[in-house]
């Protein structure tokens, strides 16, 4: 057993009082069979009220109102979890390989499907023609293929911290050669889905030097579904599977769908004047 602290402050500052509109967090990690939630405190600056649901994703969500205008909004989560042995510990090929292409169950297959669809149909055509110069398959190893391809995006992408809202396309990731842990994850999902194998969008906490340093942000990865391994994540930005270092809040068929903080204000665009995220883990 091992306990790990996480503390996430977003604030966004504003150059006059706005109307805050209704927020949606996603910032509470999935509980499971390898990570259970100790402590829990979620302090939300100015006045609201908070409802807890559960998404069609089974990602605990929070809306939050807000009742009075304000010059800030700041959201901190503190969080104390404790992650089991001998999971998250990830070893391939347990219980066996899965070959390719991937033979999924008929009975599961109606929801497989939103996880085959490509999230940016108009990037397919180039990232079959990337994959089949780059990447080798391995016919008789689906997971070992996948890995392979993290590995590629870890090779062929440079890691950049982008502070612009959204994600790039995979299309303009392999334009630039560059991009986020988010763009990255995008780029691996849709690849996955183009070799024909489920694949969603993961965002959470990297436990590890940047954020031991208090220096982290929120970060982002990929996991593939393969009949009997079940889900199973890889980060590109990393090349290498997950391990117990990753800390999923929210798992998505699209990126969108995972962010950690979205909402409006009733205001303009000149209002806004920034935003810092910073995240913190101990053991």
């Amino acid at each position: 057993m091992q306990t790990i602290t996480v503390q996430h402050t977003t604030r966004y500052d504003y150059v006059r009082e706005v109307q805050l509109l209704r927020h949606r967090l996603i910032v509470r990690p999935r509980e499971g069979h390898d990570l259970r939630i100790e402590q829990m405190k979620l302090q939300i600056e100015p006045e609201h009220t908070i409802t807890w649901v559960r998404d069609v994703f089974g990602n605990s969500v929070a809306w939050v109102e807000f009742s009075k205008p304000a010059s800030t909004l700041l959201v901190e989560t503190d969080l104390v979890i404790a992650r089991s042995a001998p999971f998250p510990v990830h070893e391939m090929h347990v219980p066996g390989r899965v070959p390719y292409p991937v033979l999924y169950d008929p009975l599961e297959m109606p929801v497989v499907s939103a996880y085959l669809a490509p999230s940016f149909p108009e990037d397919v055509m180039a990232l079959q023609q990337w994959l089949k110069a780059q990447l080798n398959v391995d016919m008789a190893d689906a997971e070992g293929t996948v890995l392979a391809l993290a590995r590629l995006i870890h090779q062929r992408i440079t890691y950049r911290r982008r502070e612009e809202k959204g994600v790039q396309t995979p299309g303009q990731t392999l334009a630039v050669l560059s991009g986020s842990c988010r763009d990255m994850a995008t780029l691996m999902m849709d690849c996955a889905r183009v070799l024909g194998i489920a694949a969603r969008f993961v965002s959470g906490y990297l436990h590890g030097p940047a954020s031991l340093a208090g220096r982290a942000s929120t970060h982002a990865w990929a996991e593939i579904y393969l009949p009997s391994l079940g889900w199973r994540g890889f980060d590109p930005t990393l090349a290498r599977a997950t391990s117990y270092h990753h800390i999923v809040t929210g798992v998505s068929n699209h990126p969108r769908g995972v962010m950690p903080i979205s909402g409006t204000y009733s205001g303009t665009r000149a209002d806004f004047s920034g935003m810092t995220v910073t995240v913190r883990t101990a053991e």
